[in-house]
């Protein structure tokens, strides 16, 4: 068996890549970017038997959805990181004060060692080879703890990942929730965990037992701002895909619209359009993701139940509207919603949108800031001034401006929570840094000025120096 399913193989997997980084500290230049070529080719050889155990696991994932957030997204960032790889692995030089002159300054990025990843279910490959292309290229050794939910995924991915990399190296776990609690458990280097907000306080406390430094991707409620002088049409098409992607079933998917309370009616209009050209049907529509199991999708119906029972107005998008044996839903428009709504006080990580309308813009930035900071903020608006107004008053992991969700697979760009939506970023030269150690080194030559500070303290040396910096 190619995945590591049991608490006894994931201890000796731990200590097997702690001796082999301990023999292999500093990976060249040349070793890692032969990682990342194999990692790279692993994916590109094999796409089309991840899209098929993909969409296995969700009972049907669209190929289309699959081949844009898993398989293109982790290519375009494993190229990034080949063709950036020199530059980041070069000591970054710093300025040295006059003082203690003279001497060089700089930090070198040394790997950290043996580096946790736990990935969710929603984008199996992306979220779990995206981390795992920057912890290789900062030169680290890996174990993934993969979700229970994406079994066929897992079991191929496993294979692959043995394949070309030893288990001391690179390593698949599997397992239910005990074996995630296990691997949480384990004294690694750096942590880093992509899920519920809820789940990442329990690693989070796991890891603090062994001082382990977490990097915590989380979620949260991403709202989206509709400016009154926008296009309701335009705004719409920026919006749609980031949240039909994947059937909704992503961390930075749009969960609430602010409309201006009088565009309301033209705003669902303008989506029940653009969803209907985009899905004219569910039911048979292979473009159409599944939600991931029953139990997901049972949540779902009972957010929509709560919230119809509290008296919002649910509008499906889709002329056939549901089908719970195939676990298909439409894009469904949620108005007159309250804060009293289970919808409204969870990430609905699914094709539901709740509508709120507001007055002036300043009710919209109020509410977002009463709320736990979200991991995404999006805002429809050309004009440069609302565009700032919201940007400089409202705090989210990150920002879209007139798109939804794809700053995510900008290589360059950090990604990142604050607050509840999580702590630390990564992808490009973050990524590096988030799985190195800056090491700061102050190197001084055979000539040294030193002894100048020492004592017997209060001559005139001393004297001089303190009048000329002490000002």
């Amino acid at each position: 068996m190619t995945e590591i399913t049991t608490k006894t193989a994931l201890t000796d997997t731990f200590l097997q890549q702690k001796e082999y980084f301990a023999s292999n500290t500093y990976p060249s230049y040349q070793e890692r970017i032969s990682d990342l070529v194999k990692l790279k080719a692993i994916i590109i050889d094999n796409q089309e038997a991840f899209i098929e155990a993909m969409s296995q696991d969700f009972g049907h994932r669209s190929a289309t959805d699959s081949r844009i957030g898993d398989i293109l997204t982790t290519v375009m960032g494993i190229n990034y990181a080949i063709k950036k790889l020199k530059k980041w692995m070069k000591p970054e030089k710093k300025h040295i004060g006059i003082l203690f002159q003279p001497a060089k300054g700089e930090v070198v990025f040394q790997p950290k060692g043996v580096i946790g990843i736990i990935a969710p279910w929603n984008y199996p490959i992306f979220l779990t080879l995206g981390p795992l292309t920057t912890a290789l290229a900062a030169g680290n050794t890996a174990m993934i703890k993969m979700s229970e939910y994406t079994p066929n995924t897992n079991t191929l991915l496993a294979k692959l990942i043995t394949d070309i990399f030893p288990r001391n190296k690179v390593a698949i776990i599997c397992g239910e929730s005990d074996m995630a609690a296990a691997f949480s458990g384990l004294t690694f280097d750096h942590l880093f965990f992509t899920g519920s907000t809820g789940v990442g306080r329990l690693v989070m406390k796991a890891a603090a037992e062994n001082l382990v430094p977490v990097t915590l991707e989380l979620g949260g409620k991403s709202p989206t701002i509709i400016d009154n002088d926008i296009d309701i049409k335009t705004a719409v098409s920026r919006l749609i895909l980031g949240k039909t992607l994947n059937a909704g079933q992503t961390c930075v998917a749009p969960d609430y619209i602010f409309c201006p309370r009088s565009k309301i009616a033209e705003l669902t209009q303008a989506f029940q359009s653009a969803y209907q050209s985009m899905y004219p049907n569910i039911e048979e529509n292979d473009d159409c993701s599944c939600i991931i199991n029953d139990a997901q999708k049972a949540r779902l119906d009972s957010l929509l139940a709560d919230a119809q029972a509290k008296g919002a107005t649910i509008i499906p998008l889709s002329k056939d509207r549901d089908n719970s044996a195939s676990r298909k839903m439409p894009l469904t428009l949620l108005t007159d919603v309250n804060d009293d709504m289970t919808v409204m006080q969870q990430e609905i990580f699914g094709p539901l949108l709740p509508i709120i309308g507001y007055d002036n813009i300043d009710e919209a930035i109020s509410y977002i800031n009463s709320k736990p900071r979200p991991l995404a903020l999006y805002i429809c608006s050309f004009d440069k001034s609302f565009q700032q107004q919201v940007l400089l008053n409202t705090h989210a992991g990150g920002v879209c401006i007139n798109d939804a969700a794809f700053h995510v697979a900008v290589d360059d760009l950090p990604f990142g929570g604050i607050g509840a939506s999580g702590m630390g970023q990564y992808h490009g030269s973050e990524g590096f840094k988030t799985f190195s150690h800056g090491k700061s080194v102050l190197s001084r030559g055979k000539i040294s000025l030193g002894s100048l500070l020492f004592p017997p303290f209060g001559n005139k040396t001393h004297e001089l120096l303190f009048k000329l910096f002490i000002r």
